[in-house]
């Protein structure tokens, strides 16, 4: 409500679910090669270790462009990055879907991991730009549970056109989506300084709330990422937030997969039990990692203590990993799993607030990067391994006892590195 008793406009909202939407057909066309990975393995005679690599391709240019992309963004702002990132991602997607053999669908793969490297920081630069702190953590979390909810209904509609099409259709169908994502963007989407829909209450309200201050830093991109990287605050988030992302690119990649191998599961069945804990992710990520902190935050609990409590508890519940390791019994591991993945869940969107709320101006995407770019080193090194693993001892067991013990780590990280949730001073 504003001061004359009047409600505040929701244009804010609008765009929260914009960008939830680019990131659900983001995973779209991440998860598709995961779904097709069997008929890729017939096809092409892959080894567990060789559909490993080929999972892990789009991550190594998107791991290693997310410093780049974050620089790129704080230079040239949210609208122009977003715009050519949502364009050339819909172009690598259809590149994909007419790749032919091993190397070209690894190219191709790769392609999209450069094309696709700006989106999450873009999503957590324009939350800080629209959303005051008491609604960031809801607004953080409508794209991050985008994610998640891509395998709800992302592998079984891939699956089904997989089945009935082919594997190539999987990858077509997520660029013609890409392609429609691209246009909204581009017709939707300005920062609150530039939206004509944006009202004067509202956008007073944004501000007044604590967003982040639109502008670029006085001390260039260069200098900020150096007087960023000498931050403990900055390595205790990545190191943290990478070991969240082990365990999520472990599932995002290899779920289906061992669903098929140790659960003896056809496609189209695993795509309906990998649907579940997804399912129990989205949820998690929305109620609890999204309304809840916020809830919480706005009846006057410290935000440090809110935002960390959740992190950390969150991580733990993450642990029930190895309770999968336990068992053959389908239902009971995809409730162990549904556990992990909903624990990981609700910690996720706190980690994707935090850029917005411990940078110093003009460095959102920068510490965003940093962090994204340490967490998807993880896309990059969970698919091998586990597909190492598997390969040599023919079980998932290691591989998940595995993911625990990097979960282990990231929570000493948060707990111990990072300190307090409060801004890093700006550089003189």
């Amino acid at each position: 409500m504003t001061t004359t008793g009047k409600a505040i406009p929701k244009r804010r909202w609008a765009i929260g679910v914009l960008l939830g939407i680019g990131i659900l057909i983001n995973y779209f066309d991440r998860i598709n090669i995961s779904v097709a990975g069997p008929q890729l393995t017939e096809a092409f005679k892959l080894s567990p270790a060789e559909l490993g690599v080929l999972f892990s391709a789009f991550f190594w240019p998107y791991a290693l462009l997310q410093v780049p992309a974050g620089m790129l963004l704080d230079r040239y702002g949210v609208t122009r990055i977003g715009r050519w990132g949502a364009f050339l991602w819909g172009l690598a997607s259809a590149i994909t879907a007419v790749a032919s053999g091993f190397g070209g669908v690894f190219v191709a793969r790769a392609m999209l991991g450069v094309a696709e490297a700006p989106a999450f920081p873009v999503g957590s630069k324009a939350t800080g730009y629209w959303f005051p702190r008491k609604e960031r953590a809801l607004a953080t979390a409508i794209f991050d549970a985008a994610a998640k909810f891509s395998n709800v209904i992302g592998v079984p509609l891939v699956a089904f056109v997989v089945v009935k099409l082919g594997w190539r259709w999987g990858f077509g169908v997520t660029a013609i989506l890409s392609f429609a994502y691209f246009l909204a963007f581009y017709f939707m989407y300005r920062d609150p300084s530039q939206d004509a829909k944006l009202s004067q209450a509202e956008r007073d309200y944004i501000v007044q709330g604590g967003a982040t201050p639109e502008g670029q830093t006085q001390v260039g991109v260069v200098n900020m990422l150096g007087y960023l990287l000498t931050k403990a605050k900055v390595w205790g988030l990545t190191i943290g937030f990478a070991a969240y992302g082990y365990s999520f690119y472990l599932f995002l990649t290899w779920l289906p997969g061992y669903l098929v191998k140790t659960m003896h599961m056809d496609i189209l069945k695993s795509a309906e039990f990998a649907a579940i804990p997804w399912a129990v992710a989205t949820v998690a990520d929305l109620v609890v990692g999204g309304w809840l902190i916020d809830h919480l935050i706005s009846r006057g609990n410290n935000e440090t203590r809110v935002r960390k409590t959740v992190l950390v508890v969150g991580m733990l519940f993450g642990l029930a990993v190895f309770g999968a390791t336990q068992t053959v019994d389908p239902v009971w591991s995809i409730m162990w799993i549904s556990i992990a993945l909903g624990g990981l869940a609700a910690a996720a969107p706190v980690g994707w607030s935090l850029p917005s709320l411990i940078a110093p101006r003009g460095g959102v995407g920068t510490v965003g990067g940093i962090m994204n770019f340490i967490n998807n080193l993880m896309g990059i090194v969970a698919p091998i391994v586990t597909g190492v693993i598997v390969g040599a001892t023919n079980s998932f067991t290691n591989a998940f006892a595995v993911a625990g013990v990097v979960l282990v780590v990231g929570i000493v990280s948060f707990v111990f590195v990072m300190g307090p949730i409060e801004a890093i001073p700006d550089r003189d």
